[in-house]
């Protein structure tokens, strides 16, 4: 393999890897945010040991989030020096910003938080965990515009034979970036509401802290529920903004080869090895591939004949990994939708509280996938339309890049072993102990 691919699979397992822990920190902020908000509003001590028990969920897996997010940035030097040296006057400024503003506001009020249950009165330390919660997706945000505009590059000039920034306020308005934030961060409050939802079944199949679970799980249950509901709408939105932006990708991720109107949506693609592209679609329905991007059945969709060979996505990869996402999706609101109606009766439940336990992986996979679609769809481009991946890696060998994708991957493994052994520890556990009353 050369240092192209190994370069490719490096960044890939970093991220990956990465993108287990950074869902859970944004959306347990805010649910820890919103137990502790009902706690001083309305007095209830156990609201408040709510607080403390998610809490310590969010920051040992913050503490993952951390290490593995900083060197993925060391990548973009080491193995991508060569897109540093091109874009890096717009992607590094952003990266920047996202450090200089976002994360150091974070990483201050998070010990402040932590620390400061009895320094600080009820209110000022409920306004501590709130500005975590909003540095965190802030962070995010920032991180997301970078990659938004990697995704649809807006903003620059070609001068000096580099791409420089021309207008920031282009950049952080592209709207490629605000609905791939709104789309990750929507995904990542359905996967802390499903983490919520399943530690809280856990405990409610064996009758612990009934009251305490019972109420955790009611309010993530409305939280996932609202932005399940809005992923779909959203979805719909970003699917159109792709159609625009990145034509070649959305033929991938429909498998539509051919050019035509009234194009069709294939719902699954079965293998077929003894036909031409080794995959036969199933149940096409004409004309609502042009609908959902165009708005307008009769619309003309380009297929991927028309794009030159060296700028088509692998197809089989993205096509299979949106059906899954887009499918996971949909389960999820049925799911939610059926907590729901039963969100007064969740003990009597036990069907229902095994499954909500056991798909507690299910948005992980989901936003995986979701990640796959986006990156893997952009291919063979690292700025779409602007410069390849085979022109941004760094001058380097192979066994150097070996080298470093297996320490990676060894070091990655232990600290994820290390990170989901306190977590199902401390979730096991459950809260400490109510207080007391004495007369």
């Amino acid at each position: 393999m050369d240092a192209v691919l190994l370069s490719r699979l490096q960044f890939a397992v970093a991220t990956f890897f990465h993108f287990l822990f950074v869902p859970l920190t944004l959306g347990l902020s805010i649910l820890t945010a919103i137990y502790e908000t009902i706690y001083v509003r309305t007095g209830d001590e156990e609201y408040k040991r709510m607080a403390k028990f998610w809490g310590r969920l969010f920051l040992i897996n913050f503490a993952l989030g951390i290490v593995t997010g900083i060197t993925l940035e060391f990548q973009f030097g080491t193995n991508w020096s060569r897109y540093s040296e091109y874009v890096g006057d717009i992607f590094g400024s952003l990266l920047a910003t996202e450090a200089t503003v976002a994360f150091f506001l974070e990483s201050t009020f998070i010990a402040v938080w932590h620390f400061g249950w009895r320094r600080l009165s009820p209110r000022a330390h409920c306004v501590t965990i709130w500005l975590v919660a909003i540095a965190s997706n802030v962070s995010a945000l920032w991180i997301l515009l970078a990659n938004g505009w990697m995704q649809h590059p807006v903003g620059y000039v070609i001068k000096n034979g580099r791409a420089e920034l021309a207008s920031f306020a282009a950049v952080v308005t592209n709207p490629f970036g605000w609905l791939e934030f709104l789309h990750t961060v929507s995904g990542a409050y359905i996967l802390s509401g499903f983490f919520v939802m399943g530690v809280s079944a856990y405990h409610l199949l064996r009758r612990r802290n009934i009251s305490f679970f019972t109420r955790s799980f009611r309010v993530a249950l409305a939280f996932a529920l609202v932005f399940s509901l809005l992923e779909v709408v959203e979805g719909h939105i970003h699917g159109a903004e792709v159609a625009r932006t990145q034509p070649a990708k959305l033929a991938a991720m429909e498998s539509l080869w051919d050019t035509q109107a009234r194009a069709p949506m294939a719902l699954f693609l079965i293998p077929s090895p003894g036909r031409e592209r080794n995959l036969v679609e199933v149940g096409r329905i004409p004309g609502l591939l042009s609908l959902l991007a165009y708005s307008d059945s009769g619309a003309v969709v380009k297929g991927l004949k028309d794009f030159p060979r060296d700028e088509r996505p692998p197809v089989t990869i993205t096509f299979l990994a949106f059906r899954l996402m887009v499918g996971l999706g949909i389960l999820f609101v049925l799911l939610l939708v059926a907590g729901w109606f039963l969100r007064n009766r969740l003990v009597e439940s036990s069907r229902y509280l095994r499954i909500m336990l056991w798909a507690i992986p299910l948005p992980y996979l989901a936003l995986e996938l979701g990640w796959t679609v986006a990156e893997v769809g952009r291919q063979p481009w690292i700025v779409y339309g602007l410069m390849k991946t085979s022109d941004a890696v760094s001058p380097i060998s192979p066994g150097q890049v070996g080298v470093s994708l297996v320490a990676f991957i060894l070091l990655y493994g232990f600290l994820g072993l290390v990170d989901f052994y306190l977590l199902a520890k401390y979730a096991r556990k459950g809260p400490e102990p109510a207080p007391v009353e004495t007369n």
